[in-house]
């Protein structure tokens, strides 16, 4: 399924956060509305607000709270977008240039720093001590993922391992804390709760690794994105480590040098490694172990209309081209 008809189940849903989006990027600060308008106007898969909404769904439970819940997690979304690009000194995003390329560095952290203390504003607005700790415990994983991947930006020793862990901290948390919400929304038993946020994780490491495979086979029309931008940051994703780890010694060599000085210089000797090594179809191939974990902590649920698109959230999470 696309992921249109994934979220044609939580439609009305989905336009009812759209309008608290539009709402509470309201400021007095003219340039604080531009920014947000401008990466949320850019569009976006939308996938945690539609995660959530589901697992609510799932759990029994629809209502306002889940709107105002969903727009928080795609502020705290938008916001560490806006933090990445300046970290990254990138120049497109979703098929635009970067509010950072138009608006300044400092204006792009500091609109990210408004969507963060929003995002804090809202989720006290629900009164609920559970959404809180959730959520807080959420936005402290990701700035620590956001620093271990710093940490391991031109380090060709990165482990698999490693690797794993800072999708898990930076990318998949936020996954984690939308499927948990649906459920605490909803008031199901712990183990409930438990379930859905796994889920969550595993879905969300198999579209950070679908990302990292697209950054070397997809289109830039279609991913919104350059060819080789994490090759050109130094970042090692699962194809290089993949080459590091089975290629010749040649291979190996030439991949621990494009990691170590950042830059595509040696695209094309880079690109002929991870196809003589099978590395694409090995990252598609953890994509695909992640979303079948994920699949599986749904057997707890009823079956619904709520719990098929979930199922068919994971398999787009790992299918998708873009």
């Amino acid at each position: 399924m696309s992921i249109d008809e994934i979220r044609s189940l939580v439609a009305d849903d989905m336009r009812a956060v759209d309008a608290v989006v539009r709402a509470r990027l309201e400021s007095d600060v003219v340039l604080i509305r531009q920014v947000g308008e401008y990466i949320i106007d850019a569009g976006g898969k939308r996938l945690r607000p539609v995660l959530l909404l589901l697992a609510a769904g799932a759990c029994g439970f629809r209502g306002p709270e889940a709107h105002e819940l969903a727009a928080v997690v795609e502020f705290i979304h938008t916001a560490t977008l806006l933090h990445d690009d300046v970290v990254d000194e990138s120049k497109m995003r979703r098929g635009r240039v970067t509010a950072n390329s138009v608006f300044g560095n400092p204006a792009a952290v500091l609109v990210g720093d408004f969507l963060y203390s929003r995002a804090f504003q809202m989720m006290v607005s629900v009164g609920r001590m559970r959404v809180m700790e959730v959520l807080a415990d959420a936005t402290n994983v990701i700035a620590e993922g956001e620093v271990l991947q710093l940490l391991n930006v031109h380090d060709p020793d990165v482990t698999e391992e490693a690797y794993l862990n800072v999708i898990r901290f930076k990318t998949a948390k936020l996954f984690e804390a939308a499927g948990r919400l649906g459920a605490v929304l909803a008031g199901v038993p712990d183990s409930l709760e438990q379930d859905l946020a796994k889920f969550g994780m595993h879905v969300g490491t198999a579209f950070q690794l679908v990302d990292d495979v697209l950054d070397y086979s997809g289109e830039s029309a279609e991913t919104g994105k350059n060819l080789g931008d994490d090759l050109s940051e130094g970042k090692a994703t699962l194809p290089l480590i993949h080459v590091l780890r089975t290629g010749t010694p040649e291979e190996a060599a030439v991949v621990r040098r494009a990691i170590a000085d950042g830059g595509l210089d040696e695209f094309e000797p880079v690109m002929a490694a991870i196809r003589n090594t099978g590395a694409l179809a090995y990252a598609r191939g953890a994509a695909e172990a992640e979303a079948r974990r994920a699949c599986a902590y749904l057997r707890s649920l009823p079956d619904s209309r709520y719990r098929d698109s979930l199922l068919h959230l994971a398999s787009f999470a790992v299918a998708r081209t873009r």
